[in-house]
């Protein structure tokens, strides 16, 4: 079942897709390419087009415009029991009648497969799942997760080229769900086959995925590794959507190579940032700044000449692995957020609700953005 990486060989090409509904574009000219053996997702709020984009690429949605190559063949218009794609829905739809044995098969049976190698595949594809041995038993005699593992043996077992799947996760409890995680990234690891996961839930996309595309009204905003979505987000839109940050708006001042400097109301030093692209001087800014990269102390830093405001605690909010602290820096301007590891294991903390504090990062830390 295995099939060998190509990395820079792309599995999935899309040129200019769109789909509309009357006057809506859920999908609007989207531009992507996924590579063979690549687990990618496709990660944004509830109706960004994100599900829509997946219906199009497993053929139950066929596009307004546009084209869509799955190894080198124009499938835009291919029915989807054509296409070399299998897709796990959100609900698993697993046949409640049915043993696991005769889900799995099920795919099988209908194309004509002989009997003998139907039974074969399907129990490879259960120990894949680490559900062998449990081929006689019946849907709701097994837990959340195992009926995923089951959705997903039904749809390896086509042997697929592609393996999409629709918020598989969602209905699993949070501890089930991480633990699902990892089992979803060894899988795909053991086949080889590329994986195409839709999700809202950015810790999922963050965790699991080689890259991702990040989605907002119908576009793509941004494709990348996770960890360079991250640190280098390319908008206010994907800096906001991924994890917690800072927004603080500016005027550049300054924009030299590899360095752009801010005035913003609401830090009363100048603020400079290390980054290469070059922002126009007099044009707004937006400073994204990760709540972790931010130092708090009780008195200014040595170099408080830039990057530095203080501020009042004014909210603290307790997650057991660290604390994030609410800071006021302004009557009318926002809260910084400062998020602090609690290594020590203590109850106390080292600030508190109304401390006096200065804020201060390296110019390393954090990204001037345009929009």
């Amino acid at each position: 079942m295995t099939e060998n990486r190509e990395p820079d060989r792309p599995i999935i090409e899309i040129a200019g897709l769109s789909k509309r509904y009357g006057p809506i574009a859920a999908v609007d000219s989207v531009d992507l390419t996924i590579r063979r053996g690549e687990f990618f997702a496709l990660l944004g709020p509830s109706g960004c087009g994100k599900t829509t984009l997946l219906r199009m690429l497993a053929g139950l949605e066929l596009p307004t415009e546009g084209t869509i190559r799955i190894d080198g063949q124009d499938v835009s218009m291919v029915p989807a029991n054509r296409r070399p794609v299998n897709m796990v829905f959100q609900s698993y739809a697993v046949f409640p009648h049915m043993t696991v044995l005769e889900n799995v098969a099920y795919g099988l049976k209908v194309d004509g497969v002989p009997k003998a190698e139907v039974r074969q595949r399907s129990e490879e594809a259960l120990e894949l799942v680490k559900l062998g041995g449990y081929g006689a038993r019946r849907p709701d005699q097994l837990s959340g997760g195992q009926r995923q593992r089951v959705a997903l043996a039904r749809a390896l077992v086509k042997r697929p080229k592609v393996l999409l799947l629709d918020e598989p996760l969602s209905a699993l409890d949070a501890k089930l769900r991480e633990q699902m995680r990892f089992e979803l990234v060894n899988l795909q690891e053991s086949v080889g086959i590329t994986f195409v996961i839709v999700t809202h839930d950015q810790d999922e996309a963050l965790s699991m995925a080689d890259r991702i595309a990040v989605m907002n009204a119908g576009r793509v905003q941004q494709t990348a590794p996770p960890a360079e979505l991250y640190e280098f987000p390319r908008t206010t839109f994907v800096a906001d959507f991924i994890g917690s940050v800072n927004l603080i708006e500016g005027r550049v001042e300054a924009s030299d190579p590899g360095r752009v400097t801010l005035s913003a109301r609401a830090v009363p030093v100048p603020i400079e940032i290390e980054q290469d692209a070059g922002l126009p001087v007099g044009t707004t800014g937006w400073l994204a700044l990760r709540p972790e990269k931010v130092d708090i102390a009780k008195q200014p830093p040595a170099d408080a000449a830039r990057n530095t405001v203080a501020g009042t605690v004014e909210e603290i909010t307790y997650l057991g692995d660290a604390s994030v602290f609410h800071v006021r820096v302004g009557a009318d301007h926002p809260l910084v957020k400062v998020t602090i590891a609690n290594v020590d294991r203590v109850t106390g903390r080292p600030f508190t609700w109304g401390d006096q504090v200065h804020l201060s990062w390296t110019p390393t830390c954090g990204t001037v953005l345009a929009q």
